[in-house]
């Protein structure tokens, strides 16, 4: 019986590396095939990746004493502060053609928090004139951020449109 019982496990053991063996060959296939590209052999991508805190739509401004009073005692800060911002609008040229517009509204329940906006452009790549602009404060018609440049693609490259006021504002990576 103890023969009888060797042999079984000796059938189990070598069943058992087959079929690991087996699915560790499936996995190193599937890992490596079929070959992902995320661009084409000749592509670049420009994405435009902007979250910004936009100016509110009306100024602070002071308080009269007559209005002081009427306010509970807790509630007497000597500024009124709306809490509406903006929306902001945003354009991306490319080479004097429109790429992408878009309003952006602010989020929240009281419409005073970030504005977010998030595209992603596949182009072939090459040299290109690229313009961004924002308005962040739509009480102003005109643009009050303006960034534009010439900019060559190498084929896999990836330029992210973003804002950041302590760069100067919109600004190509």
């Amino acid at each position: 019986m103890n023969l009888q019982h060797s042999k079984l496990d000796a059938t189990s053991l070598i069943g058992q590396l087959v079929l690991y063996s087996v699915l560790a060959a499936v996995l190193v296939v599937f890992a490596n095939w079929p070959v992902y590209h995320q661009l084409g052999p000749d592509q670049a991508l420009i994405k435009l990746s902007i979250v910004h805190e936009p100016q509110f739509v009306q100024a602070c401004r002071q308080r009269t004493p007559e209005e002081l009073a009427k306010l509970p005692p807790n509630m007497r800060a000597p500024m009124d502060c709306p809490r509406g911002r903006s929306d902001i609008r945003i354009q991306l040229e490319m080479d004097g053609k429109p790429l992408f517009e878009t309003v952006m509204h602010p989020t929240g329940l009281s419409r005073d928090g970030v504005s977010t906006v998030y595209r992603r452009f596949e182009v072939k790549a090459g040299t290109y004139r690229l313009a961004a602009r924002m308005n962040d404060n739509l009480v102003k018609p005109d643009f009050n951020h303006v960034k534009e440049a010439e900019v060559t693609l190498r084929p896999g490259q990836v330029l992210v449109v973003d804002f950041n006021p302590d760069k100067g504002g919109l600004f190509f990576q």
